[in-house]
This record gives structure tokens, sequence and C-alpha cells, in this order.
């Protein structure tokens, strides 16, 4: 391997050379301090569905049913189903509601705490293998050529804010897995080498098995594979990328012999077989095709003008550098209007993907054409690491179903820390007139982030903090003010539910969950007319939304109008064939229908009367059971149990009146 002596910047990174173990328990240490305080959190968010409501969670479902189904439960050849196929990250669940012994969340949340601090201790030995190559100490143990810099960018990673959704929330174990063993994957890889140019297959495949093990945990675990092939050209051969694109682009000669003699050709080769199995395994499960996302998932990419498109890609990616450098502006979603479309050359945010790529071009300006091959090297590396597990994300290859998202940055983040500690490496090394300032700077952006980390890991404790602290970020998300609006609800605020429930059909007027709870709690205030309306509305834009046809049924019924209500409740049925409210409610208007016409033909029938009124009297409609027990005891005084139950609805009556007011 090459060797290199001289890491001439390490040296002036402002902190103190520790032993690995200390740099490692130090890490450690910074990533529990930041993300402790969530490990008596709730179930939140996206948690209810993969994990409160998942049924592969029970020790009653069979273990298979892991593989069969997605991420969240419902068998992967539905076309209603996300296709995200995570079956180790399900099993992780599983595992820690039997330890539990039910859903308490907080061993959920201690195992994710747990693991950030693990795949935060391990990128010291990623970042140093990726600066410094794979030399080896007198005892065959890899030497970290640059302990300082390694260590200031596993420390930014452990600490940085962007990671909250993914180790405060409990679906963020996705990415915290599927980190994990894409570290075990490179870190593998690189034990494949040997003093002597050799390397081992054997090595080999079993980093191409935990690329798979991290595919099972999310999806992005394949880009392991890309950050492995970069590792091999630009350490391991030593390629000059600059020199050989020269050589493509103006077809001189181009030497396969140093190629040929480190079998470089054969390890790619390798890599590039395993990605193919892998992607086609991956397609198979899938089953029914890619999953349906909708236009307000990600609006850009329903877009037919393909400027419009591509330009709001690139606003998509300058969101996300911006989450990088500065996260302090955090969101659970940012779908629903968060990001308007830019949809002119006059709107000013076309700006922003202009800077971020004058500053690629600049970094890959220098990670090429740098006469200082370590530079180019670590430069190149950084870049690789920051961009290709981004690549799923990117909406190139395939449209994804969101705008941003904090979590998809969790690997990415590893290639910003690194530029991040080499640039600063730079800057302590060669302005030195500034390097207290520097030492500074550095220990005041930790001390933000590890403050930041605390305040919004301290956000990801409940749903009524979460989605409270979204209102300022995103005002303009829909999908915000409905899941306040919804906890609110759930909390037995109903009115002040009505207003966020409002504000989020005025931002989105086709938002069906929102006409549906909001058409609900009208219905309970009896305001029977605009609830019609709403639940109508609701219906006509998703014509197979079952639980909107319910509750219209039940409005319907309670304006009298129980043909349509009827109607309404076959519909209901016709779209979710199990749906055991539909049925019961169907049931009391169809047994009310029949009292109803039984009394039109026959207006004395006492026993009609009583039962209709034992009906009114079961559905709190309290005045109307009163008129038929009376209308029944007229008829016949002596009817079996009318009198009791008529006794019974006066006591009723009369607590009722002591306690108004």
């Amino acid at each position: 391997y090459m060797i290199w002596s001289a890491f001439y910047w390490d040296h002036h990174i402002p902190l103190p050379k520790l032993a690995p173990v200390q740099a490692k328990v130090a890490v450690a240490l910074v990533a529990l301090l930041c993300f402790l305080n969530s490990y008596d959190g709730e179930f939140v968010f996206d948690d209810s569905e993969a994990i409160v409501n998942n049924k592969d969670l029970r020790p009653a479902t069979p273990l298979g049913s892991i593989w069969s189904n997605d991420f969240w439960g419902s068998n992967l050849s539905s076309n209603s189903s996300h296709k995200s196929y995570r079956p180790l990250t399900v099993l992780t669940f599983r595992l820690n509601y039997l330890l539990a012994g039910g859903l308490h969340p907080i061993g959920f949340h201690v195992l994710n705490i747990t693991l950030h601090a693990v795949i935060s201790v391990l990128m010291i030995d990623v970042f140093a293998i990726l600066i410094g190559g794979l030399d080896c100490d007198e005892k065959g143990r890899t030497f970290n050529r640059a302990p300082k810099t390694s260590l200031l960018a596993a420390i930014f990673f452990a600490a940085h804010p962007v990671h909250t959704e993914s180790v405060a929330g409990i679906v963020g174990r996705a990415d915290l897995l599927c980190a994990l063993f894409f570290q075990l994957s490179f870190l593998t890889y690189c034990r494949a080498f040997n003093k002597d140019d050799s390397f081992s297959v054997k090595w080999v495949v079993v980093s191409l098995v935990l690329c798979a093990a991290a595919m099972l945990c999310k999806e992005q675990g394949i880009t392991v594979l890309g950050v492995n092939a970069a590792f091999d050209v630009l350490l391991i051969c030593n390629v000059n990328v600059y020199e050989l694109c020269q050589r493509l682009i103006f077809r001189k000669n181009l030497d396969l012999r140093e190629m040929l003699r480190t079998r470089l050709l054969t390890r790619l080769a390798l890599l590039g077989l395993g990605g193919l199995l892998m992607l086609y395994a991956r397609w198979r499960i899938m089953g029914t095709g890619p999953p349906a996302f909708t236009e307000v998932d990600n609006p850009a990419s329903f877009e037919e003008n393909i400027f419009i498109r591509i330009v709001n890609y690139n606003y998509y990616y300058s969101l996300n550098a911006w989450l990088l450098l500065c996260p302090w502006w955090l969101c659970f979603d940012w779908s629903m209007g968060c990001v308007p479309l830019i949809m002119s050359a006059t709107d000013w945010r076309i700006v922003l993907p202009l800077l971020l790529w004058c500053i690629l071009i600049g970094l890959m300006n220098q990670a090429l054409c740098s006469p200082d091959s370590q530079r180019r090297r670590t430069l190149t590396l950084g870049l690789v690491l920051l961009l290709v597990p981004f690549l799923p994300a990117c909406n190139i290859f395939f449209r994804v179903g969101f705008v941003v998202a904090e979590r998809v940055l969790y690997l990415s983040s590893a290639g910003y820390c690194l530029l991040l500690a080499f640039s600063l490496g730079h800057c302590c090394c060669h302005w030195t007139k500034q390097r207290k300032l520097l030492c500074v700077l550095v220990l005041a952006l930790l001390c933000v982030y590890v403050v930041r980390c605390a305040l919004r890991s301290h956000q990801w404790r409940s749903e009524q903090s979460l989605f409270f602290s979204a209102l300022s970020v995103c005002p303009l998300n829909a999908k915000v003010h409905y899941n306040v609006g919804k906890n609110l609800a759930d909390r037995g605020n109903a009115t002040a539910a009505v207003k966020y429930y409002r504000e989020a059909v005025r931002l989105h007027p086709n938002y069906v969950h929102a006409m549906n709870n909001l058409g609900n709690i009208l219905k309970e205030k009896n305001e029977l007319t605009e609830a019609e309306q709403l639940l109508s509305k609701a219906v006509s834009i998703q014509p197979d939304f079952a639980a909107a046809w319910m509750n219209l049924g039940i409005v319907q019924n309670s304006l009298g109008k129980f043909e349509e209500a009827e109607q309404s409740y076959w519909n209901a049925i016709r779209f979710r064939r199990k749906y055991p409210d539909c049925y019961y409610n169907l049931g009391r208007l169809e047994s009310e229908g029949f009292f109803l016409h039984a009394l039109r033909i026959s207006p004395n029938a006492a026993s009609c009367h009583g039962n209709l009124a034992v009906l009114y009297h079961r559905w709190g409609k309290l005045e109307l059971a009163k008129r038929h027990y009376e209308l029944s005891l007229k008829l016949d005084p002596k009817a079996p149990g009318t009198r009791d139950n008529y006794n019974m609805l006066q006591r009723k009556l009369d607590q009722l009146k002591r306690s108004a007011p």
C-alpha cells in the first residue's frame, strides 16, 4: 500500500491526542449526552403504524410473516403497500416487544440510543481508514495516521442534530441498523487486503453478505458497494481519477496492467455482480412493482415540465445541504406545501441550487486537481461518503415518497463530518494567527450541536411537543396542522382541534383525512349540515375511503335521510369487508327503519313503540325514547318490561336536570 508519513494538518486540530480506547469512550459519551433525554419518550408519529399497530411484532403472529410483509405489516403483494422491505429491523422491534413483555417504549428508545453510540464509535475506524489507508503497526492492527481528524469527525457525527429523527424516533432504527451494517461491510471489505498485495475473496463475500443485511434493514444499505469500490480505486490501487478521466476523454493509451496486477477489475466485478443480484432479489420481493406515491408526497416528481422538475429536485438537494450545515430548522414532515415548488426563473430560491453546485464543483476541483495527493484522496472519499448514500433519495433513479427527510441524511452526514473536520484541520494549519479563534469556534459549534440535539430529542418525546414544534418551521404544511388537530382531539380538546383541521383543509382542499376528522367533530357538535358537506366531498375525492362513507352514513341517519345513510353504509362495507362498526351502524339503521315502517302500517302497535323506545334509549336519544315509552304504556299499560325501562329513563332524565347548570 501507499504509505503517507506526513498528515501535516492533523496535529493542528484543537483536540488532545487520546489513546484509541479513550477516543472511543469520548465519542460514545458525546452521543449519549446528546440523545439520552429521549430514552423515556412515547411512541410518536410513524411509530403508531410501524410498531403499535403492526401485528408482526406480536408473539402470536408467525415469525415467517416478517419475511412476506413490508415495514408497516402490510403484505408486499398489496397495491397499497409502501414496498419498504426491512425484515431485520422489524425483527429487532419484535425482540424489544418480547423482552419488555409488551409495548413499552423505554426499551425501544434505549436500543436506538445505544445503536447510535456504537455507530459513532465505529466512525473513528471508518474515518481513520478513509484518510490514512490500511497501514498496520507491528501487531498487525490498522494504524490511525490522522487520530485527531478522525476523532473530531466522529464527534461531529455523534452530535449532529439532523440525526434526532433517526435516534429519538423509534422508526428511525431502520437508518441506524442500516448504518451499522454499512460500516461493518466497509470494514470487512478492508480486511480482504493482505500485505503482499493479494486479497481474500472470502472477506469480499462476507462484505457482500453484510451489505445484503444492510439492505434488509433499509434499502439505502446497497450504497456501501459504491463506497467500497471508491476506496479500492483511490486508496488500495492509488488511481489518479483526474488522469484516468483525461485518458478516457482524449482516447490516450489506457494502461490496464496495473489494474490487472492488483486485481482491481476482479474485485469490482464481484461488487457489481453482488449488487445486481441484490437489486434483482429486491425487485422480485417487491412483487407488484414500485409503490404508488401521490402528488402531495413529492409534487416536483409529478411536474410535466422537465425544467421545473430538475430545478426543484436541485432545490431539494440544497435544502438537504442546508440541514447539514445549519440543522436548526427541523421538522418531522416536509410534505404538503411545506416546500412550495419553484415555478419560474424569477423565484429568488433558484439561487440556492446554483450556490450548492458552485460549492460542489469547487470541492470536486480540489478533489481531482489538487497537487496534494493526500488532499485529493481525502476530499474525494469524503464526497463519495456524502453523495453515494444519498443517491436512493435523489429522485434520479426512481420517484421517492417525500420532499425532504432528515432520516435519509444519517449516512450522508458522515461524509459531511469528514469534510468539515478535514477543512478545519487545514484552516488551523494555515491560519496560525487565528488558531485560538478557530478553537473557540469549534468548541462553540460542538456546544450548539449538543444543545440542539437535547432540545430536539426532547421535542420527540411526545406527539404533542413534536407536532406543535413543526408549526413554526412549516406553517404551510397541511399535515402538520392535521396532526396537531388530531393530537388535540385525542386528548379531548375537540374545540381547539377544529381550528387546525379547518386550516389543514384550507391549505390542502383535497385533504380527505382532515375532512373526515373535522366532519366527525362537527357531527358530535350537532352541526350536521356542514359535517355532511365535508364527508360527501371527502368520498367524492377518494371513493374508496371506507371510514368517511361510514361517518357520512351516521350523519345522514341523524338528518333522517335513511335511504342515503343505508347506501353510504353499504359503500363503506364494499371497500372494507371486515368493518364491524359499520355492520353495527347498518344494523341499527335497519332496525329503526323496520320499526318505523311497522308503525306506519300499524300506529297502535304497543310492542313496536316499546322496542323503538329501547333503541332510542340505547342511542342516547332520550326525548324520543320517552315519547315512545309513553305511547307504548298508553296503548298497553301492562306491557312486560316497558314500565321498568320507562322508570329507568325518568331517573336518568332527572339526574341530568339536577346536574345541569
